[in-house]
């Protein structure tokens, strides 16, 4: 299992190339060229032409592709133009629906991102989870909202939303895999809706967020960031368990292992944020 954190993935049209450098000078933790929804039809051909003289242009850049879909025509040459060039640091991959699907991917030798974006790819995640070469999963609000009829935006939709994620992050930790993304918050002006939507992510489990903006790499890096007390407390229950005292109290607060698991993991994290 991969250690990095991710908080922010940030997506850049491949079809506008002149953002991708602005995309990746955002702060973002990583950027995902997007070959794909962000795409319109007409220019499928032009946008893997502009990433692939990014790539070639600019050696050293490290970033993701999320590629077409396995059903669309522009998939193999998708897989083909990951696999060559180092600079795709992982291969973000939509709409999936099957192990097998992971494994064609996985032929371009990087790291999978599987996005579960249909009833059946929910079916079928447990499988997509334990595929080789899988890193990370996600999964697409708005897509899978749509495939199971529901009136996205509510809360009765989110209530269902809420069992996939759950579903990812069970499946992601039954597979040993780094901390997963959630889907995109659509609302691009909405900063105090994102804020609430990152710090729920957080809470829940999740890695960070899938980005549409660069505006929401800064609210989401904040919200997903331990707070200045909540540190305090960690570092006060580590110091306080260095005895290898089996249980204790701090703050009046008995402390066990579960609990001392929880402050190293918000030492971590913050350490990891940097």
């Amino acid at each position: 299992m991969t250690t990095s954190i991710i908080r922010t993935a940030l997506f850049v049209p491949a079809s506008r190339p002149e953002r991708i450098p602005k995309a990746l000078a955002s702060g973002a933790d990583v950027v995902i060229v997007d070959l794909e929804d962000a795409v319109q039809e007409s220019l499928k051909v032009e946008a893997r032409d502009n990433l692939e003289r990014f790539l070639a242009g600019n050696p050293e850049a490290r970033l993701l592709v999320r590629i077409n879909s396995p059903e669309h025509a522009g998939h193999a040459a998708d897989i083909a133009l990951c696999q060559r060039h180092v600079g795709v640091s992982g291969v973000v991959l939509p709409k999936v629906e099957s192990a097998a699907q992971v494994a064609r991917v996985g032929e371009a030798g990087k790291p999978v991102w599987p996005i579960i974006e249909s009833a059946r790819g929910l079916y079928e995640l447990p499988a997509v989870a334990a595929a080789a070469g899988v890193e990370r999963l996600s999964f697409g609000g708005l897509d899978l909202g749509l495939d199971l009829g529901l009136n996205s935006g509510t809360a009765a939709a989110e209530r269902l939303l809420d069992q996939a994620r759950y579903a990812v992050l069970l499946h992601s930790r039954l597979a040993n895999l780094a901390a997963p993304l959630d889907s995109v918050f659509p609302a691009i002006q909405d900063q105090a809706g994102l804020d609430r939507a990152s710090r729920d992510a957080r809470d829940m489990g999740f890695g960070g967020l899938l980005c549409i903006h660069p505006s929401q790499v800064a609210v989401v890096h904040q919200a997903m960031a331990p707070s200045a007390e909540e540190l305090d407390w960690a570092r006060r229950v580590l110091q306080a368990g260095a005895g290898g005292d089996g249980v204790f109290v701090v703050d009046g607060q008995m402390i066990d292992a579960p609990v001392v698991g929880r402050a190293r993991r918000i030492v971590a994290r913050a350490g990891g944020m940097g």
